[in-house]
């Protein structure tokens, strides 16, 4: 009879000593996947870290671009002005011939032969996929339609540049003195808006041509009257694309300004 009792006993102990090992095993692969879990959840942290501190470097490259390609456009605006008042002018001057002036004639002449282009700095982020790095869906999505906003500005001053270069000139030499049209155009400073260094100066003194015109003659000219109401016509369409790439710009920089504060 003890030795039955004693068989129970050995076989408690035994059972005891599973549960035990069970109770352990199960503590340590708790332990262990709790290990991981934290392990992960500080690797993730550190990786959010990383790319919020690449985010607010983007952001900060991408305010810095957009404000230069709004002083830029501004300037370019502010050129077609010119040549929107010039070709107002010389539209007065055909109409009203009590008006003309030779000295302005050839002054707002060379401001229509302006060729203003916007050249806006383009960034690589969407074919480099860094745009993902951006949380604001919206800047994305503005920063994406970007270049096609360009195009709308572009295009027109693709159109411009060709007329500018090719047609009008040559039109400008039959009717008129290029010579003194040079000279005033140096005159007039038309070209500081264009210098890498507006800051320094560029003066020249070609001269008048001895040979006068008949300015009557010129202002009854359709072909020129036909090139002045053309540039008078792109300029005003160029500028009317660039107010709304205008306002592009400044819903772009607005949202980054908003996103840095997060930071």
């Amino acid at each position: 009879m003890p030795n039955v009792f004693k068989n129970i006993r050995r076989k408690l102990a035994e059972q005891n000593k599973v549960a035990s090992y069970l109770r352990y095993a199960t503590g340590e692969i708790l332990l262990v996947v709790i290990g991981i879990l934290i392990a992960l959840q500080v690797n993730n942290w550190n990786e959010y870290r990383l790319e919020r501190g690449q985010e607010r470097e983007l952001l900060l490259q991408l305010q810095s671009e957009y404000t230069s390609n709004l002083e830029q456009l501004n300037e370019k605006i502010s050129i077609r002005k010119t040549m929107i008042h010039a070709s107002k002018r010389l539209l007065d001057f055909i109409d009203h011939p009590e008006h003309r002036n030779i000295d302005s004639t050839y002054i707002y002449i060379g401001q229509t032969l302006i060729n203003p282009t916007f050249d806006p700095i383009v960034n690589d982020i969407i074919s480099s996929g860094r745009i993902e790095l951006l949380q604001n869906a919206e800047l994305r999505k503005k920063l994406t339609s970007w270049t096609s906003d360009v195009v709308q500005v572009t295009e027109e001053e693709v159109l411009w540049t060709k007329f500018a270069n090719q047609v009008y000139p040559l039109d400008l030499r039959a009717l008129a003195s290029e010579r003194t049209m040079n000279n005033r155009f140096w005159k007039a400073d038309i070209l500081s808006s264009f210098q890498l260094d507006q800051k320094k100066g560029t003066s020249l003194d070609v001269g008048d041509s001895k040979e006068s015109i008949d300015i009557n003659l010129l202002f009854k000219n359709r072909v020129f009257e036909g090139d002045v109401a053309h540039c008078l016509s792109s300029a005003t369409l160029t500028n009317s694309q660039s107010y709304s790439l205008r306002n592009r710009i400044q819903e772009i920089l607005a949202i980054i300004g908003q996103e840095l504060k997060r930071f």
